[in-house]
């Protein structure tokens, strides 16, 4: 009996074995999914980052044409050079 009571407490081993594993390796799954969410809300913050970006760079006019235009060289006929000469 005692060999039958041994292989018993074997087999239960196993079993309690086999449940613990199963366990531990949905625990291990845990984490990963915690990652996996901490990604997907960073991914999701800076996807509207960059189209709250994109859409202020396309809805903000373009105040650069009014500094590269060609009515800036009228501005020369106020400093002449005759103008500094008569300082001398």
């Amino acid at each position: 009996m005692e060999v039958k009571s041994k292989i018993d407490d074997i087999i239960e081993m196993t079993r309690i074995n086999e449940l613990l594993d199963k366990r531990e390796a949905a625990n291990a799954k845990k984490p990963s999914n915690v990652i996996l969410w901490a990604l997907a809300v960073l991914g999701s913050i800076s996807a509207v980052a960059i189209i709250a970006y994109l859409v202020y760079r396309y809805m903000t006019p373009a105040f650069e044409d009014d500094y590269y235009d060609d009515d800036f060289d009228d501005f020369d006929d106020d400093f002449d050079d005759e103008d500094f000469e008569k300082d001398n």
